[in-house]
């Protein structure tokens, strides 16, 4: 690493994104441990993190698709409510127009778990699953995105405001992850070459 140039990047601070407090629609966990899919829009994963910036948190929603790891829909704002997961999810749809009976998998995070999100879910036939509590590898597809994104983008700056931020998020998953990032787990190919293989 050291011939290389190649540094650590270390974690940062840390901020909840779960709210569990809850009971109400609550879904059970369909994925079981499989997050592999033969197909696009099979199933999708959904999930929130966030980034310091200068100006405040800037709180990120990613969705998806489980058989190429391609981001489908993503969302950023100010403050982590409902309608974030929501813009996500519609943005999703709109690029994917999912078949009824794809498997949409998330936490159990409130802004999942909110009313307004789950009718849209039921209004597109998706078939809901979400995590254990306390289960965070149960969705480790999108963890392990967070965790690349903020290795090779986030914590590389230190971020003035949450506009600069929100640029640079939409030129890495447009510009970069999507078309061009090769995965090990997709034979070296990147999450756009990858599904034009399958199609």
């Amino acid at each position: 690493m050291r011939e290389s140039g190649i540094v650590v990047e270390r974690t940062r601070r840390f901020k909840a994104t779960t709210d569990n407090a809850r009971t109400f629609n609550i879904a059970p966990h369909l994925l079981g441990g499989d997050l592999a899919a033969d197909q696009p829009n099979q199933k999708w994963a959904g999930d929130i993190s966030y980034i310091w910036t200068r100006g405040g948190w800037l709180y990120l929603v990613v969705i998806l698709d489980l058989h190429s790891r391609r981001v489908i829909g993503w969302a950023v704002s100010n403050r982590m409510k409902r309608d974030l997961a929501i813009r996500a999810l519609k943005m999703a749809i709109v690029l994917r127009s999912p078949p009824r009976g794809c498997i949409f998998h998330s936490d159990r995070g409130s802004q999942f778990c909110s009313h307004d999100d789950q009718k849209i879910l039921r209004k597109h036939g998706f078939k809901t699953s979400m995590s254990g509590k306390g289960h965070c590898y149960d969705n480790a597809a999108v963890e392990t995105f967070f965790k690349t994104i903020k290795a090779e983008l986030i914590w590389r700056r230190v971020w003035e405001t949450r506009r600069h931020a929100e640029t640079a998020i939409f030129e890495y998953i447009n510009g970069f992850y999507n078309p061009r990032r090769l995965h090990s787990a997709l034979g070296g190919k990147s999450p756009l070459a990858f599904e034009r293989q399958a199609a």
